[in-house]
């Protein structure tokens, strides 16, 4: 009998080369595209291959697959003004877009041929790909959501246009030094873009400040400063549908650049002080640290991006057919026929004050029509049930930046009071709490009351996100207009976090249901049907395996941390914020060091930590959180009993594109915000869909996962939102917790006396003091405690019986189905902005780039595989 060979863990790109018929490239689309590569670094990078660099080659990769985006790119804005549809329109203060190289081949279905072209090139795909800036223009979930919702939007044939600001820096890199968070300013745009178009024949002034004066009956705006807006365009391709959408970021420009008054009469600084004063407007992205109050530079960044953007709307509103200069549509009573605005969040809830303005005094308007056509066209999405997260502006900052808008928030204010006052009469409670303007103390004007009333669908992003807001945050609004409220659960693009950051996995999928899933992503219910096929079962685990390994030897080579590949990998990946509840995590961690510790002979199931995240650099505590994680991974990693049994690792710069790394080898996603805090997450999908399981509370998309996957096969603990409302009416001590159980307290005392910090034994007295204060532990963790250890000992049991939990990961990926952006945003078109979604292609741009022969295009055919399936 012949000696069985032993199996190594193929690569990405050899697993791709082995993949059956439908992933081979064919040699003249491989011709085309390193012809256009070379033309590439001949004509637009102006080098030869002797001096060259890494960078370059991949500027012309990303160059050879932008050309074969324009045709298509330009193509789809021309059905566009050709047909005329409602166009959607996403204003979003955040893209958290991660890199596009990969995305955007995938998206087109060239990826194998660029592959083969660059490696006949003596090039890797693979290295190139890591020159590529993370494009960080958003803080997390918020900012990833909408990056996600323009993917679907393109791959349902939707005439989507996403909206936002083109940060200087976006998200700081965050740096750990001696275990403390350091933020480093991110300059992503220092070697240039190459996926923007800049389109300066668009430009938009922006007017702030001045004052309102009455000039024939009518209000007029004078005196103002402008500050011109400049779009830079970037293509959002669909899955093999050969639409390309725009995602339009604007960038602050001074009108005049340089003063040469000031220049010659030397004052050399004054010169240019106008153009820096301006373009700080899009300078940085504001972290989020749910405090924006008084932040004049934030409200110009928001009145920025609505003021841009409804110009540019209402221009191509008005050019209602391609090319042609003259306006061709005055008629604003059809404009909510054409146009749909989708506000992510309040940051963009300006744009019902601006509407009104540009309607009543550029366009004319009586107030009555425009307040109709506003209503129509908004719509509003909220993200947060922390009354303190929704933003309030005073009313002193608005006059001085904003006085017309103030004038008109008055006015919609005065008007919804007395519908208000008509519906019920002598209630003045009633009336106080539906006002948009808060007049207790400072007088405010409160964000989400402006969008809630100048819209005419509000929506929370999970079910019971929704519910919760119909009854505590705006249950006022909820009873004036129930019409108003829905729920659109939140959804994560499959082509980004299953098809480009797990491709091993998805061929496994692909070869027992083929690849409609793709685009269809319930399909994937159909796996349930091979939960007990042995092969199956075998491939997800070795899928699994693979990719921890590979984790194992990214963490050793990026962050010198050796962990244990056959360890449970149990990751926490997310804004650091005392109501996500590291800290809970890290309670648990030093329960189970403990417990090793107590008995160092005993059979521990062995299980490595990774946390990841960043905290706002104002926000001490979270600061603070950070450096107790680092604090107790060095006595955890550093003692000889533990060995490999337990391990801690804090993973620096936590990013879009280190998700796609980390979350295709999670075992267990901790999930345990209490409940209540959480609007909807949307990494608890991503790990899910890889074919992790589950370790939450009752909270935010956390409960609908349950329902589609069963309660059996999710780890759930701790109070519901009825339990946790009930523990806060009763009077919650946490004190109570502490004393009644002693590894907790064992835990809080060993944190609050120094031993995870014994060059400063007070370092940590502050986050112990939060906990267990009179009126402290607001997230109540020790009140969850108990029940989150034994869950935790559950998952730890169920982890020695491999087949029993790769079955369960196999149920939760065929239970994912629910949770793709394509199901949200066909959701929203239907119900909320009016269009229909399609998964009909446009037609193939067969002709090539102008003065070339077919260049940089596929005519005949291309290969078939799970990354090229459009033309099926």
């Amino acid at each position: 009998m012949s000696k069985p060979s032993t199996k190594v863990p193929l690569t990405d790109k050899d697993r791709r080369k082995q993949i059956s018929i439908r992933g081979l490239p064919l040699l003249e689309n491989v011709a085309s595209v390193k012809k256009t590569f070379n033309r590439h670094l001949h004509f637009t990078i102006v080098k030869d291959r002797n001096v060259a660099t890494n960078r370059d080659y991949f500027l012309s990769t990303a160059y050879t697959v932008r050309d074969h985006l324009v045709g298509r790119w330009i193509r789809t804005q021309q059905h566009y003004y050709d047909t005329d549809p409602k166009r959607v329109y996403y204003l979003s203060l955040e893209y958290y877009m991660g890199r596009s190289l990969s995305n955007m081949m995938i998206n087109l279905g060239i990826e194998s041929e660029l592959d083969e072209s660059l490696y006949e090139l003596g090039l890797s795909i693979e290295e190139l790909e890591e020159f590529e800036e993370d494009a960080g223009l958003g803080n997390g979930g918020l900012g990833r959501l909408a990056a996600c919702f323009l993917d679907s939007m393109a791959t349902l044939g939707l005439a989507g246009y996403g909206y936002g600001l083109r940060y200087e820096f976006g998200i700081f890199q965050q740096t750990i030094k001696d275990g403390f968070q350091c933020e480093e300013p991110d300059d992503w745009l220092r070697y240039g873009n190459p996926w923007e178009i800049p389109r300066p024949e668009y430009q938009i002034p922006v007017n702030l400040y001045g004052h309102v004066i009455q000039q024939n009956g009518k209000s007029k705006w004078v005196d103002t400063k402008v500050i011109m807006a400049m779009p830079y365009d970037t293509p959002v391709p669909g899955f093999n549908n050969n639409v390309v959408n725009t995602l339009r970021l604007w960038s602050a420009k001074a009108p005049q650049k340089f003063n040469f008054q000031f220049f010659n009469d030397g004052e050399y600084l004054n010169a240019v002080s106008e153009q820096s004063l301006a373009e700080n407007v899009t300078r940085v992205l504001y972290p989020n640290d749910n405090y924006m109050q008084g932040k004049e530079l934030r409200l110009k960044q928001e009145y920025f991006l609505v003021a841009a953007t409804l110009s540019d709307i209402i221009r191509r509103y008005k050019h209602s057919k391609f090319g042609v200069p003259n306006a061709t549509r005055d008629d604003f009573n059809t404009f909510p026929d054409k146009v749909a605005i989708q506000l992510n969040d309040t940051h963009p809830a300006l744009t019902v004050a601006e509407l009104m303005r540009l309607l009543v005094d550029i366009e004319g308007l009586e107030w009555n029509a425009a307040w109709d056509v506003t209503t129509r066209a908004c719509a509003y999405t909220n993200h947060t049930l922390m009354p303190e997260a929704v933003e309030r502006w005073s009313v002193g900052l608005l006059e001085h930046v904003l006085p017309r808008h103030l004038q008109i928030i008055y006015e919609i204010n005065l008007r919804h009071l007395q519908e208000v006052a008509a519906r019920y009469p002598g209630d003045d409670n009633r009336i106080r709490d539906l006002s948009i303007v808060e007049e207790g103390g400072e007088k405010r004007i409160n964000m989400a009351y402006l969008a809630i009333v100048g819209s005419h669908a509000v929506n929370g992003v999970a079910e019971i996100h929704s519910e919760l807001l119909k009854t505590t945050l705006f249950k006022s609004f909820y009873e004036l207009t129930p019409e108003k409220f829905q729920n659109k659960t939140n959804g994560i693009t499959p082509r980004r976090w299953l098809v480009l950051s797990n491709p091993n996995l998805s061929d496994a999928i692909a070869e027992k249901i083929g690849e409609e899933w793709i685009t269809k992503l319930d399909e994937l219910k159909r796996l349930r049907e091979f939960v007990n096929n042995e092969a199956f079962v075998r491939d997800i685990q070795q899928v699994k395996q693979e990719n921890k390994h590979r984790l194992a030897e990214w963490l050793l080579k990026t962050q010198h941390q050796q962990i244990n590949p056959m360890s449970i990998y149990d990751m926490q990946v997310k804004r650091i914020h005392e109501y996500k509840r590291q800290l809970l995590n890290v309670l648990h961690i030093i329960t189970s060091y403990n417990r090793i510790k107590a008995h160092p002979d005993g059979k521990f199931v062995p299980r490595t930590v990774m946390i990841g995240g960043k905290a706002a650099p104002g926000y001490h505590m979270a600061k603070k959180i950070i450096k107790l994680v680092n604090s107790v991974g060095k006595v955890v990693n550093n003692d000889p009993v533990i060995g490999d049994r337990l391990k801690v690792v804090f993973l620096e710069n936590y990013r879009v594109t280190m998700a796609e790394q980390i979350i295709p080898a999670a075992d267990l996603s901790e999930q345990i915000s209490l409940a209540g805090m959480e609007a909807s997450g949307t990494s608890n999908m991503k790990f899910m869909l890889n074919g992790a399981l589950t370790i939450c509370t009752l909270d935010g998309a956390n409960v609908e996962m349950a329902e589609e996957v069963g309660n059996e096969n999710i780890f759930v603990f701790g109070m519901t939102v009825d339990e946790v409302e009930k523990r806060k009416q009763a009077g919650y001590r946490s004190r109570e917790f502490y004393e009644k159980n002693a590894e907790l307290k064992q835990a809080l005392d060993q944190i609050r006396d120094g031993f995870f910090s014994p060059e400063n034994p007070e370092l940590f007295h502050d986050v112990v003091d939060s906990l267990l204060n009179d009126h402290g532990d607001n997230y109540m963790l020790l009140a969850d405690y108990e029940s989150y250890i034994k869950c935790q000992e559950r998952v730890s049991e169920l982890f020695k019986d491999p087949i029993a939990w790769t079955k369960k990961c196999i149920l939760n990926i065929a239970a994912s189905g629910k949770f793709s952006s394509d199901r949200t945003i066909a959701e929203y078109a239907r119900e909320i902005w009016g269009v229909t979604p399609t998964l009909q292609p446009l037609p193939h741009p067969h002709e090539g780039r102008p003065g070339t022969k077919n260049e940089g295009e596929a005519t005949h055919g291309s290969s078939a595989s799970l990354h090229d399936q459009g033309k099926k």
